[in-house]
């Protein structure tokens, strides 16, 4: 399936490539997304015409993504859970209860922004998360689990 990108996608491309990818990848996720749109002639034409405009929006949100992680620069947060006399949770913390803690010390963060590559928090100490704003920005915070 080819699609024209309307924003930059990691790992697929910038705004305004023409990329081949798997069809559902492109009907399920970049489409519905707003992140691309079919690469027809009517498209193509409709996409140079809002050239500009496009990539006004994309430099703005780079700007704004930019800002947002000089804002996280250091930052730690201090969770404390339920755990065994080993340091095991009882449960898990997860991107939700981190973001929460991180909106409610006074800079928004979504979900899906924050990046648990090796999966939940499982035990108490030190982690080290992953906060990816935008293509192009991503920064760690220290998350400090104690047991309660």
């Amino acid at each position: 399936m080819e699609l024209i990108l309307i924003e930059k996608v990691t790992n697929l491309g910038d705004l305004g490539d023409k990329v081949n990818v798997k069809p559902g990848y492109g009907r399920n996720y970049l489409v519905p997304a707003g992140k691309a749109m079919r690469a027809t002639p009517a498209n193509i034409a409709e996409f140079e015409a809002r050239r500009e405009e496009l990539e006004k929006a994309a430099l703005k949100k780079l700007s704004t993504a930019s800002d947002r992680v000089k804002a996280l620069e250091g930052f730690e947060i201090v969770l404390s859970a339920n755990a065994s006399e080993e340091g095991k949770l009882y449960g898990s913390i997860g991107p939700r209860e981190i973001a929460d803690a991180v909106t409610g010390r006074g800079i928004a963060l979504e979900k899906a922004e924050v990046i648990m590559g090796e999966g939940p928090i499982r035990y108490t100490g030190e982690h080290q998360v992953m906060i990816h704003l935008h293509a192009d920005v991503e920064t760690e915070i220290k998350v400090t689990v104690n047991p309660e």
